[in-house]
């Protein structure tokens, strides 16, 4: 019983695997990866741009083709200005270099949330492949931070890509 109460209490309030269901976040992740993700951070609110973070979504209608949850990069957070134009994301007036991403354009996908200025309390994230047809902000807008779940920060399988996650 105390075995079970104390993986209990890790799974749900410290740490989890995750296993990589889309294409979405292609370069960085693939499908299959096998993940930790930690969930204190999104806890304290200490979420910065770049982090990896799975999301709770909730609605068949913005997850269509994509697994619940979905995963995602933070690109801006609370009181930052996003703006996807000309192919390419500014955050607060500046570019922002993402060498990480699949292709070389970031079109924009609804109006309403190619300009605009990230909530209190919410995160705007974006999947680094932006060839693909994906489920992210430039969609659903930004995401509240309780809809968070945790902040993927290591992958064990395969073992060929073993380690840290950026």
């Amino acid at each position: 019983m105390i075995a079970v109460a104390i993986a209990l209490f890790i799974v749900t309030f410290v740490a989890q695997r995750t296993v990589v269901f889309s294409i979405s976040m292609q370069p960085t992740l693939y499908e299959k990866d096998n993940l930790i993700v930690e969930k204190i951070t999104p806890r304290f609110g200490s979420l910065k741009p770049g982090d990896i973070v799975t999301i709770k979504v909730n609605d068949p209608s913005v997850v269509q083709a994509e697994h619940d949850p979905i995963i995602k990069r933070v690109i801006a957070v609370e009181g930052d200005t996003v703006e996807i134009k000309d192919g390419h994301v500014k955050v607060n007036g500046k570019i922002i270099e993402e060498k990480y991403i699949k292709g070389d354009f970031t079109r924009e996908v609804n109006p309403a949330y190619s300009n605009i200025t990230v909530p209190k309390g919410s995160v705007y994230v974006l999947g680094d492949n932006r060839s693909a047809n994906i489920v992210d902000s430039r969609q659903m807008g930004p995401v509240q931070i309780d809809k968070i779940q945790g902040r993927a920060i290591f992958r064990f399988l395969p073992f060929s890509k073993i380690g840290t996650l950026e």
